[in-house]
């Protein structure tokens, strides 16, 4: 099972403010910027994210039910921050893998303990 709810809304309301300046720079971390499906807000989400082969994952460590992942599959590309540039992803999909074999080990090992079974792919534009 994916972190719980209450987590969530905590990391929405205290984490994310803290992370957000420093996410876009740390490795295994980057910032989803993406734009709301109803409001037209643009969102920035800090998320872990790996890149291999020419290809971004992202885990979904609170399931595929969350709002921002409901708008970049809606809007078919986002734009990810990530070791200080702005690449666009394009091509979204939700792959599931619960031994999380796409993620580098030591993550690998966390994403199995705490049930994290999905992860988002994408391209570079």
């Amino acid at each position: 099972m994916p972190f719980p709810r209450a987590l969530a809304k905590f990391n929405r309301r205290v984490t994310n403010r803290v992370a957000n300046p420093v996410a876009g720079r740390v490795p295994g971390m980057g910032i989803i910027v993406h734009t709301g499906r109803s409001s037209g807000r643009v969102y920035r989400t800090p998320i872990t994210l790996f890149s291999q082969d020419g290809v971004y994952r992202v885990a979904l460590t609170y399931g595929r039910d969350v709002d921002w992942l409901k708008n970049i599959l809606a809007a078919g590309e986002f734009q990810v921050e990530t070791g200080g540039h702005t690449v666009t992803v394009r091509d979204p999909v939700v792959r599931h893998d619960a031994g999380a074999s796409w993620a580098p080990p030591g993550f690998r090992q966390a994403f199995g303990a705490f049930g994290v079974e999905f992860y988002l792919e994408g391209h570079p534009a």
